[in-house]
């Protein structure tokens, strides 16, 4: 127990440190928000894979989708390597760095307003933007209360609090800065320790082959695996097709979500760019593929420790069940991984909702005139006020708002995705089709909620975003056009010329002599 405290300790004490380091960086809006658009590509990478993996990933999808396709559900993480991972940063990363510093946008509302010309869209996607982020950070402090009641048995309340406390005192001091280096470091931790987790939990099952081997003998249910020996053990596991659905949201939703996106407006540069797409797919592919696989043993500990009364599965206790066999300084290693997913992205999320509500929504709508000291100001409240939110509904989620977070990726990449992503490639995009798109993602995920047409929620949403793919093109074919003054010079900065001094060039001559 003294070794995990101590770890904790050492864990909370940087971070404080960091966000008092980083005070030199957040002196005004741009730096607060994007760090002076100057982030290297490790510091971003990191960023972005930390905020992609929390304790949502680790405890509550690793587990209950480990335990539902076995094996198969690595496949997740090989999707949110490649696709959430690789294809966002090729296809968005450099698109995104040279149009968002063009419009001098600084958040995906603010992108919204200037790409379509209208403070109604940057109002209404930053209140989109609000509503769906507070309970996706609900969401992440409800993920760490089983890992704290196991290894400290200290109460969810507290844990809870003092994480918002530590989250609201580093990203105040130092901003986007704070967090991109705090990213960095967390996201060392969690590397090596989702590997040293992985070949504990095997060690214990009597290595990789022994513990397939179990897996594979488990008797088959023919509601799951319609009959299908061995079906967790497979290569596609017992259902393909709503694995499918899994992979398409926690992938492809990640090209449509603000917090994510963000990163790609902070990055110093295009050379960046593809330095960054190297390293955060390296990372999903250890961190995410590695979640997934372990996730995928889940039936190995199937026991009463993970039931309810009633004999269903309590899917968020099979990763604790899981951990509970470590020794106690792997425990202390795991809380720490943890904590260090779940900090990196409540950081994310609240630098996210506050900027956008101060910057959307406040500024120029609410308030006319704010200077760069008011705006650094609102947003700090703001900030505070969004961690207070999302700590009451963590203590006591209601139904509903439990519901909502596992809706909110759906809604938000299902709004988002289409317009943003089509707004950067194809000047044709018209504001009825951006309308369209947000009507699209948000309606089908909270209308599946109360009426469930579609059964998963998982697929509900992936299908809000193929929705939007599709809505967007169509609707823009058959309603006006936007100025086409307009649309050539936000285009424009995609032919602009690199200018570099000669002594960085290359002549013919020095080719030559190469």
């Amino acid at each position: 127990m003294i070794v995990k405290f101590i770890m904790l300790l050492a864990f909370f004490g940087v971070m404080v440190a960091v966000g008092l380091y980083a005070r030199k960086h957040a002196t005004n809006v741009d730096d607060f928000v994007l760090g002076g658009r100057s982030v290297g590509p490790w510091l971003t990478a990191f960023a972005y894979g930390t905020s992609y993996f929390s304790a949502v990933v680790f405890v509550g999808y690793a587990g209950q989708f480990g335990y539902k396709y076995g094996l198969s559900a690595t496949w997740i993480g090989i999707g949110n390597a490649v696709i959430g991972s690789l294809l966002a940063w090729v296809v968005l990363g450099r698109r995104t760095r040279i149009m968002s510093k063009h419009m001098k946008a600084k958040t995906m509302p603010d992108y919204f307003g200037k790409r379509y010309d209208s403070n109604a869209l940057r109002i209404a996607a930053s209140a989109i933007s609000f509503i769906f982020l507070i309970p996706y950070t609900a969401s992440v402090y409800n993920g760490l209360s089983r890992l704290f009641a196991m290894a400290f048995s200290v109460p969810y309340g507290v844990c809870v609090a003092v994480m918002a406390a530590l989250t609201c005192i580093y990203v105040i001091l130092g901003g986007y800065m704070a967090t991109a280096i705090n990213d960095f470091i967390q996201g060392i931790v969690m590397l090596f320790g989702i590997v040293a987790v992985i070949a504990a939990v095997l060690g214990g099952q009597g290595g990789f082959m022994n513990a397939v081997f179990k897996l594979s003998e488990i008797p088959s249910d023919i509601a799951v695996t319609q009959g299908q020996q061995g079906a967790f053990a497979s290569f596609f596991g017992p259902d393909p097709i709503n694995l499918l659905g899994v992979v398409i949201l926690t992938s492809l939703g990640t090209w449509g979500l603000p917090q994510m996106v963000h990163k790609f407006y902070a990055i110093r540069d295009e050379k960046a760019v593809k330095t960054g797409t190297i390293i955060s797919t390296v990372f999903a592919v250890v961190i995410s593929g590695g979640c997934y696989f372990l996730g995928g043993f889940g039936r190995l500990f199937d026991t009463e420790s993970i039931r309810n009364g009633q004999g269903g599965v309590i899917y968020d206790a099979i990763i604790p069940a899981m951990l509970n066999t470590l020794p106690d300084i792997l425990i202390g290693v795991v809380i720490v991984l943890v904590l260090s997913a779940s900090m990196s992205t409540l950081s994310s999320l609240v630098l996210t909702s506050s900027s956008t509500l101060t910057l959307d929504l406040i500024r120029g709508n609410i308030v006319k005139k704010m200077d760069d000291k008011k705006q650094l100001l609102c947003m700090r409240i703001f900030l505070v006020v969004f961690v207070a939110v999302s700590v009451a509904l963590a203590l006591d989620p209601p139904t509903f708002i439990a519901q909502l977070m596992g809706i909110s990726w759906g809604a938000l990449a299902g709004a988002f995705l289409a317009p943003f992503l089509y707004g950067l490639y194809w000047k044709g995009v018209t504001r009825a089709a951006v309308w369209a798109s947000f009507a699209c993602g948000v309606g089908i995920t909270v209308l599946n909620m109360f009426f469930r047409f579609i059964a998963s929620p998982i697929n509900a949403g992936a299908a809000a975003m193929i929705a939007g793919l599709v809505v967007v093109p169509l609707v823009s074919l058959i309603t006006p056009k936007m100025k086409k003054e307009k649309t050539e010079e936000l285009f424009a900065c995609y032919e602009e010329k690199v200018v570099v001094e000669q002594k960085l060039v290359l002549t013919d001559e020095d080719k030559k002599a190469q």
